[in-house]
């Protein structure tokens, strides 16, 4: 399908248009052409047909509606257009060059048609009396063409023109009836048909960037940038099944679960969800489905086939998810008043079986609702529980969702209509174990990587988080909920005075020649402000009395997935011929994103060696993360993809996220800042005031944007005093936590001082010791320490650095947590601490896991006493080392340290790979409790897999390989 969804122009009103003229030529019937009481039905038909679609053509040809565009006076070819196929045509003759004058010496005619159906008859003919061929362009199916062959069908063949369009005169296809049109299909369609007439090759030269760009179009790009819900978003909990069980999919944001393993599948028309199951259902030995119905779908037609499976006495459970808003087409109100208990009593009195409201405010309800006897109010906790009684009753029932859209809340918080509660919550990278856990639990894009010299840790992007709070379910002691306060303002933000002292030098941009129409195509991630840069620069331009269209790719709300908008500023509007770029028709590429931008379709937009591209090299990531701990972007080959097409010299690439975001306070800024950014490189084709001024207009956190705008211009000017300015500060400890050792030495220094930390200067020596005896082996092997020598300091650290009670209690105790705390916080704040203690927490009824809890401030205190108490790790006072996973823990540094020692001896250039894949195994051992003892059992497995290779004679391990 096209892949717009919003467009807008900056037009210029011609008072003279609305001067319409009364046909002189139609005899208007005495009664008029309008309906009246009574009138049969016959007589309404004959009205129509002899009276009605005369009078539409002759005011169409009264007022000129079907026109020349270009009208030479020999004319050859006529093409024949409308609507967007018109424009699409128009960029099609600049794409090959053709000039008015031009297309006046070839004899190249264009005939605009308004009217398409019923098609004005006089101007056609008076157009094929003056031609040889009228080549019909329009998108899908042949209807203009159809209208005029049966126009001309009567005229004498020496008298009628050729009629061409879908196919030429000899039936070989010419453009294409599915899909859409687009100017490089018309230009190739056009060249063919000039060939008979003119020298071809300067156009089909002209086209050679174009087609090898064309096969782009499509193509993936290395990582693909699905869809995802937003941070936060009731999707991310209300689309879970439980195990056995799966679910349909519907119309709205619900449907993009069929990508996330959740076990939905198929989807229907709106209002058809749940009804394919009245079909299947007697024909399989499955008992029961889910279907998912959006709340806006529900009262547009969704009820009916609620009613549909009620008649059919179907096993179904319609899982209405109601989030208060039309979500997928950018947060429209649902139509009529429409609330939880309206919905419940109509589905009630349709005769549903049961009905359970969930919600994760259920206490807002009280007891005054005015539910039906018998609906069942729950918290959103417990889902699973309730799904699992509603798939075992017999027949239609009904489970009502109700959480606010994310989106929804986040719009509305800014405005001052819904509570933002202060509340938010931060991880202790140090105490995280990467294990993604929580990532399971939440699938929320707001928890980020972070890499450390410890190995992958998370964060919590406090910019994009939507306060949903779903992430504390992971279970992992790293989560802390912090109450009252408010982010801290980055200290570059803060300088004043000062900042514009260093950038008083900084010249004001060159503007963009406009000689020809600019084209600029934004590329970003749903969600992060992409389409308000093309509404910024559009609102500029107009400023400037310029000419200026946009077009946004935005279907499905697109949160978390890729968005582009097009952007097209001229001299005036009549210069600017299509909304969509064309292939290689970009002048500037503003890659707000590096996937997006390494897209096919994005990439098929840039001009070999001529776009300008500005590339944010944040690995902003995907849904792919949540679901995949592992998972990276591979940045060299996305920007490789990239600098390849449009040339080295050519490519600008910053890191544009994480200044913006340290400047401002929000990561938010970081498109406007690029847009800062290209406009003092010259590559806009506006003034920076006439774009402030569009900040002022469009009204949203103006001083942010204005400020980040500003802020681009200075990074262009001076990247390294930027980036000085923007650089954290006050971090400490942490910051050289996440700093990556830059050799071996460093590796090993730094865990032997960690482990000295960790327990005493004797167990980081026993850490030592092993470690020497790999670096001599590998040393002896390969003549200096290598791969296996940087497996065992890593993972034989991993392991004797264990989080047991104690660490988990210094890491919260040793300063860097506060200091991380009032880095990020500003203001007066409370903790509360996620944990779920050994011996105070309670089991999950179900699973026997351990549940977590909330816990107050006092816990510091506690953990303070507790890490002085690290030195009974491992002796008969420690209380906690009793428990089966403390004993694993020390276990599996013995059973580490004997499978090192087993491996040296053999140690050869054959082994070494197998050898350095097995002190690695360590890597995979992540988590807290359950989470860690699956991360184990899957270890141990591999390891016993590897050390059976190792053990295998030499001629076995090479069939092995």
């Amino acid at each position: 399908i096209s892949d717009f969804a919003d467009s807008s122009a900056s037009v210029f009103s011609d008072p003279s248009a609305l001067q319409f003229k009364t046909p002189v030529d139609f005899n208007m019937p005495p009664e008029g052409l309008n309906i009246r009481w009574y009138d049969p039905p016959v007589v309404q038909e004959e009205r129509l047909v002899t009276q009605k679609l005369p009078a539409a053509q002759a005011y169409a040809r009264a007022n000129g509606l079907d026109k020349f565009i270009i009208n030479p006076k020999k004319k050859r070819i006529a093409l024949v257009a409308t609507g967007k196929a018109f424009m699409d045509a128009m960029q099609a003759l600049e794409d090959l060059g053709i000039t008015k004058s031009r297309a006046e010496e070839l004899g190249l005619a264009v005939y605009k048609v308004t009217l398409v159906w019923p098609l004005e008859s006089e101007g056609i003919r008076k157009l094929a009396a003056e031609t040889d061929e009228i080549f019909v362009i329009e998108e899908k199916r042949a209807f203009v063409e159809e209208q005029i062959k049966k126009i001309l069908f009567h005229v004498d063949a020496d008298k009628r023109p050729r009629v061409t369009g879908k196919t030429d005169e000899k039936g070989v296809p010419l453009l294409p009836e599915t899909y859409e049109l687009s100017p490089a299909l018309i230009a190739d369609a056009l060249i063919k048909r000039l060939k008979p007439l003119a020298e071809v090759k300067p156009f089909e030269d002209r086209m050679a960037v174009i087609h090898k760009n064309f096969d782009l179009k499509g193509k993936p790009s290395p990582v693909v940038r699905m869809p995802w819900y937003c941070s936060g978003c009731p999707h991310n909990t209300s689309t879970v099944v439980p195990e056995g069980s799966r679910a349909l999919a519907g119309i709205g944001c619900h449907y993009m679960a069929m990508w996330m393993d959740r076990r939905t599948y198929m989807f229907t028309q709106m209002g058809g969800e749940g009804v394919p199951w009245i079909g299947q259902a007697p024909f399989t030995k499955e008992k029961h489905v889910f279907s998912n119905l959006g709340d806006g779908t529900y009262f547009h037609s969704g009820l009916l086939a609620i009613r549909a499976s009620i008649a059919a006495n179907i096993n179904i459970t319609y899982k209405i998810l109601y989030n208060d808003a039309v979500a997928m087409t950018g947060g429209q109100h649902v139509d009529g008043q429409l609330s939880v208990v309206d919905i419940a009593r109509q589905v009630d009195a349709e005769g549903v079986k049961a009905i359970y409201v969930v919600s994760d405010e259920p206490w807002k309800y009280g007891n005054s609702a005015n539910f039906p006897a018998g609906t069942h109010i729950c918290h959103r906790d417990d889902l699973n529980e309730v799904q699992k009684t509603l798939r075992e009753i017999e027949g239609t029932t009904i489970l009502i969702y109700d959480q606010t859209c994310a989106a929804e809340k986040r719009r509305r918080r800014k405005r001052g209509l819904m509570e933002d509660p202060a509340k938010r919550i931060i991880i202790n990278e140090r105490v995280c174990e990467g294990c993604g856990d929580c990532g399971e639990k939440s699938n929320c894009l707001s928890i980020a990587p972070v890499e450390t010299e410890f190995g992958r840790k998370r964060q919590i992007d406090q910019s994009s988080c939507n306060k949903d709070y779903s992430c504390v379910k992971g279970f992992c002691p790293s989560f802390v909920t912090v109450l009252g306060g408010g982010l801290k303002k980055p200290e570059g933000a803060k300088l004043g005075d000062e900042v514009e002292a260093l950038f008083k030098d900084m010249p004001e941009p060159d503007i963009a020649s406009l000689d020809e129409p600019f084209s600029i195509l934004v590329t970003g991630v749903g969600g992060t402000g992409v389409v308000t840069i093309g509404a910024i620069l559009a609102m500029a331009a107009h400023l400037e009395d310029k000419g200026a269209t946009t077009m946004d790719q935005t279907g499905l709300a697109q949160k978390g997935g890729a968005v582009t908008s097009h952007i097209r500023i001229a001299k005036t509007p009549e210069d600017i011929h299509t909304v969509r770029l064309s292939t290689a028709g970009a002048t500037v590429v503003l890659g707000c994103d590096m996937l997006v931008t390494a897209d096919g379709t994005s990439l098929s937009k840039i001009h070999p060696n001529k776009t300008k591209v500005i590339l944010n090299t944040h690995k902003a990531q995907t849904g792919a993360f949540t679901h995949d701990t592992e998972w990276k972007i591979p940045t060299d080959k996305v920007i490789g993809a990239i600098a390849s097409l449009c040339g080295k010299d050519n490519l600008s690439t910053l890191e544009a996220t994480q200044i913006a975001t340290q400047l401002t306070g929000n990561s938010i800024a970081t498109n406007m800042f690029m847009l800062g950014y290209a406009c003092q490189k010259g590559y806009i084709p506006l003034t920076p005031e006439a774009i402030l001024r569009a900040i002022e207009l469009n009204g949203a956190s103006v001083k942010m944007n204005k400020q980040a705008f500003l802020w681009g211009r200075r990074a262009a000017y001076d990247m390294e005093k930027v980036e000085e300015i923007a650089r954290p500060r006050g971090m400490g400890d942490l910051e050289r936590h996440r700093e990556l050792s830059k050799n071996a030495d460093e590796v090993i220094a730094r865990r032997i001082l960690s482990l000295t930390g960790y327990q005493n200067d004797a167990y980081a020596q026993k850490y030592k010791a092993l470690v020497d005896a790999v670096s001599a082996a590998d040393e002896k092997l390969n003549g200096k320490p290598g791969k296996l020598t940087d497996a065992v300091a890593r993972y034989y650290y991993k392991l004797m650095a264990y989080k047991d009670e104690y660490e988990v209690a210094r890491l919260y105790t040793d300063g860097q947590f506060l200091a991380q705390l009032k880095q990020t916080f500003d203001g007066k704040t409370r903790l509360r601490f996620n944990l779920a203690p050994p011996l105070l927490a309670k089991r999950d009824k179900d699973t026997g896991e351990l549940k977590k809890a909330e816990y107050g401030a006092w816990v510091l205190t506690a953990f303070r006493l507790l890490a002085k108490l690290k030195g009974l790790r491992g002796t008969a006072l420690d209380i906690f080392g009793y428990s089966e996973e403390r004993r694993t823990e020390r276990r599996l540094i013995g059973e580490y340290k004997a499978a090192i020692e087993k491996v040296l001896p053999v140690l050869n250039k054959d082994n070494y790979a197998l050898a350095v894949e097995l002190a690695s195994v360590p890597e995979h051992i992540r988590g807290y409790g359950h989470v860690k003892l699956k991360h184990i059992e899957a270890a141990k497995k591999r390891e016993a897999e590897l050390l059976e290779k190792l053990d295998m004679p030499a001629e076995e391990k090479k069939q092995a390989a």
